[in-house]
C-alpha cells in the first residue's frame, strides 16, 4: 500500500506558498479567493478552464456567467472541512494544489494549479471528483469497480 504522504507531502521550503494557496481554498468559496466575479476574472487565468464533479467541462466565461447570476457560498460558513492537503511544484511558478473537501454527505478530492505572477495568484486549472470513500489505494468492491474501470481496461487471464 503506498504511504499516505505521497498525496499529501508539502516540501517545507514552500511552506509559505502552501499557506497563501491553503487560504484560497476551495476556490470561489473563500473571502482570500474573492467575493465579487470582479474578483475572480483577476484571479483566473484567461484561458482557464475546469472539470466538474459530473466530468463535465467548463470554460472561464461558463463558470463567470454561473457565479454572477448565483453567488457562492462562503465554505466555512457553511460548515465545509478540507484536510489532506498536498502542494507539489510544477515549474518555476506553478503549482498543483490537492486536498479533499467534505461537503454535508459529498466528499470530493480537488486539485487546483495554480500560478504566480507579478500581480498575485491565479488559477490555470481546477478539478473536482466525487468519491465514494475517503479511502486510497483501495480496490474497490467489484460492483463500483466494474463502474470505474471499463470494459477491456485489464487483460483477461484466462
Amino acid at each position: 500500500m503506498t504511504s499516505h504522504n505521497l498525496f499529501t507531502h508539502v516540501d517545507p521550503d514552500l511552506d509559505r506558498v502552501f499557506e497563501d494557496l491553503r487560504r484560497r481554498e476551495p476556490i470561489f468559496h473563500t473571502a482570500e479567493f474573492g467575493l465579487a466575479v470582479a474578483e475572480f476574472e483577476k484571479v483566473m487565468a484567461p484561458e482557464y478552464w475546469e472539470v466538474g464533479a459530473s466530468g463535465r467541462r467548463y470554460s472561464r466565461e461558463f463558470i463567470l456567467r454561473g457565479l454572477d447570476q448565483n453567488p457562492p457560498a462562503d465554505g466555512a460558513s457553511a460548515g465545509w472541512q478540507s484536510y489532506d492537503y498536498g502542494l507539489r511544484r510544477l515549474g518555476p511558478d506553478t503549482y498543483l494544489f490537492t486536498y479533499t473537501l467534505r461537503q454535508a454527505k459529498r466528499l470530493t478530492r480537488r486539485s487546483t494549479i495554480w500560478q504566480s505572477t507579478p500581480d498575485g495568484w491565479r488559477i490555470l486549472y481546477h478539478q473536482g471528483t466525487i468519491v465514494s470513500a475517503d479511502e486510497d489505494d483501495v480496490v474497490p468492491p467489484q460492483q463500483e469497480a466494474e463502474k470505474s474501470f471499463p470494459e477491456g481496461w485489464f487483460q483477461r487471464k484466462d
